[in-house]
């Protein structure tokens, strides 16, 4: 709810597994938005189209868990709102269950088990970040190893453990999505470097723990000769020795 939903980056949809657990942090989630105040949208445009986008979603098939109408306050005010829908309806209608409703809204989608959740990554269409959250000891990496392909190709900035609001500046971050999204029509056809990054989905890991990163991205070099841009500097050690000298 940070500036009233009203970031790119904002997570307008939760993907959870079925379980006790998801339940309970569900319903936690509900009276935090009832409880928060409604902050206020930027314009009376986005007023409209985030109630726009709650009611295709509602007529979809979602259910309403808060929210869903107009806040009573001067300007322009929406309830703090959250919608759920289950993994087998959503994958029946994955575009309508995908339309934007930008500000302080969200999409909860429980899937029934695994498969159904790698489904569902699947089904996504391009977005700015994907961001899974899993267990620290690593007991679930093999789901992680299930889901991570799909999200990785359906988002710019891939991420671990923390929310995706966090962006920063650097020559690392990446704020497009995939392919075509993150080119650019002043990038020319012909020659290098310039066609390369025309036609290559940039992709950025924000947080991803370490064992989960491309052997290429690691802090050892697992090439002999290949060079990596550290820091801004090329090199062809391994960032621990770039680091220890």
């Amino acid at each position: 709810l940070m500036g009233t939903g009203q970031f790119c980056t904002n997570p307008g949809l939760v993907l959870l597994l079925e379980s006790r657990e998801s339940t309970e942090f569900v319903n936690a989630i509900v009276e935090r938005f009832q409880a928060a105040p409604n902050g206020v949208l930027l314009a009376e445009g986005v007023l409209k189209t985030v109630s726009s986008g709650v009611q295709t979603l509602k007529d979809a098939g979602a259910e309403l868990l808060c929210g869903g109408a107009d806040g009573d306050a001067a300007g322009f005010v929406y309830q703090n709102t959250l919608l759920k829908v289950g993994g087998a309806k959503f994958l029946e209608r994955p575009e309508e269950f995908q339309t934007e409703a930008f500000g302080n809204e969200s999409l909860i989608v429980t899937a029934e088990n695994v498969g159904q959740l790698v489904e569902i990554a699947a089904a996504l269409e391009g977005n700015l970040t994907g961001c899974i959250y899993s267990d620290t000891n690593g007991t679930d990496d093999d789901i992680y190893n299930r889901i991570e392909p799909k999200l990785r190709q359906r988002v710019g900035r891939l991420l671990n453990d923390k929310m995706p609001t966090g962006v920063a500046v650097s020559a690392a971050m990446n704020h497009g999505g995939p392919f075509p999204a993150t080119g650019h029509p002043g990038f020319t056809a012909v020659g290098i470097p310039t066609s390369i990054q025309r036609f290559a989905q940039l992709q950025c890991y924000d947080n991803v723990r370490p064992h989960r990163l491309p052997a290429e991205l690691q802090d050892e070099n697992p090439i002999a000769g290949l060079w990596r841009c550290v820091n801004g500097q090329w090199t062809q050690d391994s960032v621990a020795s770039e680091t220890n000298s």
